[in-house]
């Protein structure tokens, strides 16, 4: 199994960030340098606050061996020429170290924060990831633009907006998923699938598998689970009740509703739901039981976690994402040998 991790890699477990937390762009050569130290295979940035190619840049300029991308770079924010454009930029800085992670985000947010109009999703990420795959054929071969679908028509080439072809054209594309409809169109046309954090092993094993049953050779099914995790027993308290409100936050949103009906809690996601329109947020968390956190998140001291990892999810999945907070030489010194056992599992 491959240890991934998030920037930042010295603050609070980015993976459960407060919305207050942001990323201090000073440190992130800094972080990316340690990340590559501590033997993670890759790192990667999410879109949240800041852009996330301008930040990979900088972590790309920092580091030599570990690969670097997107988890996600939201897709229907931008068009495909956009993406295609700008991971083709990183490719080139990168030395062919970059990875496309491409998320749909829901219906809310394209239409009310980003301002586009809203299609199916499914279907739209087909047509977007086999537009990115067509524009970057065309600047490789040097060859004309010749890509229709039902949302798009790109057939516009104009030698002063072609970029030249490159040493390694070939960029892995990701794309996120939770429904089963989005898996099966990451195995027709990507790389590998990036699972959300809602995805548990029962979850995987029951719907996602069936989902990607024809998943092509050298697929890689990733997943950025909730972990909570410290040195001791008081800060594993601390992080447990952190990762308990993201919990709740996710299982308010309806578009995650299916991995928490497979358990039964439909009730419970729309009273969560109800909830987050009174913007509830401080009682939302106390809506999470034990057993629903355990189902969900992982627990464990530092210790203990890589055998908690394996124990969960060996067999299920390829790549893991384990952001860890440094906070001292000891925390470390810990990470650097959770990462040797996560990347030792098979």
């Amino acid at each position: 199994m491959k240890a991934e991790t998030l920037l930042p890699l010295g603050k609070l477990d980015p993976g459960l960030r407060s919305p207050d937390d942001s990323l201090n762009l000073n440190e992130v050569a800094i972080d990316a340098a340690t990340t590559e130290s501590l033997g993670y295979q890759t790192l990667l940035m999410e879109e949240t606050k800041d852009d996330p190619f301008q930040v990979l840049t900088m972590a790309a300029l920092a580091t030599r061996r570990v690969n670097i991308g997107t988890s996600v770079a939201i897709a229907f924010a931008r068009s495909p020429f956009v993406i295609a454009q700008a991971a083709w930029t990183l490719q080139k800085i990168s030395n062919g170290r970059f990875e496309l992670g491409l998320g749909s985000q829901v219906r809310g947010h394209i239409m009310r924060r980003y301002g586009m109009d809203w299609h199916a999703a499914g279907p739209w990420m087909r047509d977007y990831v086999n537009a990115v795959r067509a524009i970057w054929h065309s600047w490789q071969t040097q060859s004309k633009l010749e890509f229709e679908s039902d949302h798009y028509q790109l057939n516009l080439s104009v030698p002063l907006f072609t970029p030249e072809p490159i040493d390694q054209p070939n960029i892995p594309v990701h794309v996120a998923a939770v429904n089963p409809y989005m898996c099966r169109v990451a195995t027709e046309v990507a790389d590998g699938l990036r699972l959300h954090p809602v995805c548990s092993p029962r979850y995987i094993q029951e719907v996602v598998n069936p989902a990607v049953a024809a998943r092509r050779t050298g697929f890689e099914i990733c997943l950025k689970p909730l972990i909570a995790t410290a040195r001791d027993e008081e800060t594993l308290l601390q992080r447990r009740e952190i990762a308990r409100q993201r919990l709740a936050f996710y299982c308010s949103t309806p578009a995650y509703a299916r991995a928490f009906h497979l358990y039964g809690l439909e009730d419970l996601c729309v009273e969560l739901a109800a909830a987050s329109k009174r913007q509830a947020w401080d009682r939302m968390a106390l809506m999470i039981d034990d057993e629903v956190l355990d189902e969900f998140v992982v627990v464990a001291r530092y210790d203990e976690l890589a055998k908690t990892i394996e124990q969960r999810y060996a067999g299920l999945i390829d790549r893991i994402e384990v952001s860890i907070p440094i906070v001292d030489e000891a925390d470390k010194e810990s990470l650097d040998q959770i990462v040797k056992d996560i990347n030792a599992i098979r």
